[in-house]
């Protein structure tokens, strides 16, 4: 199990290292990295979810991901389950190399500004439960299928992304830096509801009413 910086590195190096010399499965390359595989998972998985426009149903699946995963990740199980298939597929040794090498330098990024401190938050039962919990919730957010809605995929990719730095380095300061994103999250969405339902009917009020009186 992975436990901490240089530990991280180090399976990340035996990954890299296992891919050129023989077969690598995706199980096997998630075995070695330990929860932490959930984090940089997450991570990476965020990232085409930064941008400000709408995915569209790629919204939806990627939400509902992100969610499975933190329901996973809550109930402690020890690396994201995948599908026989998923688990027993070898990439190329060009293709894991690519992504052993974008892994590494979001860890060695991650590690420049964060330092371990509020342990607690991210350790153990509770640091699961907590980091999971988070993903889960964003993740159900994002799948909300607000189509042509501007940050309806952003503001929740960078909640997932702050929890799992959290996770990642032991940095239970980010954890505030999620709940914070999160509660922004719920605003601007509580927003686009009352915008929606509240503003749009009333047009349609004003719009019946504009024709019953000609």
């Amino acid at each position: 199990m992975v436990t901490s910086y240089r530990e991280l590195i180090e399976a990340l190096e035996a990954c890299s290292k296992e891919a050129r010399e023989e077969e690598l499965t995706l199980g096997e390359a998630f075995d070695r990295l330990g929860e932490a595989s959930y984090s940089l998972i997450g991570i990476v998985l965020c990232l085409p979810f930064l941008q400000p426009i709408s995915l569209g149903p790629l919204s939806i699946v990627g939400g509902l991901t992100f969610a499975v995963l933190g329901y996973q990740l809550a109930r402690q199980h020890p690396v994201p389950w995948l599908p026989d298939r998923l688990r027993h597929a070898a990439p190329s040794a060009k293709i894991w190399e690519r992504i052993i090498s974008l892994l590494r330098g979001v860890v060695r990024f991650c590690g420049k500004f964060t330092r371990r401190r509020y342990t607690h938050l991210v350790t153990g039962a509770r640091g699961d439960q907590i980091v999971g919990g988070l993903m889960a919730i964003a993740g159900l957010l994002m799948a909300i299928p607000f189509f042509g809605i501007p940050f309806n995929n952003t503001l929740p990719a960078l909640v997932i992304i702050a929890a799992c730095i959290a996770e990642l380095e032991d940095d239970g300061a980010f954890i505030f830096v999620a709940l914070a994103l999160l509660g922004v999250t719920v605003l601007y969405f509580l927003f686009i509801f009352w915008a929606v339902f509240v503003v749009g009917g009333q047009a349609l009020q004003f719009l019946d009413s504009f024709r019953g009186i000609n």
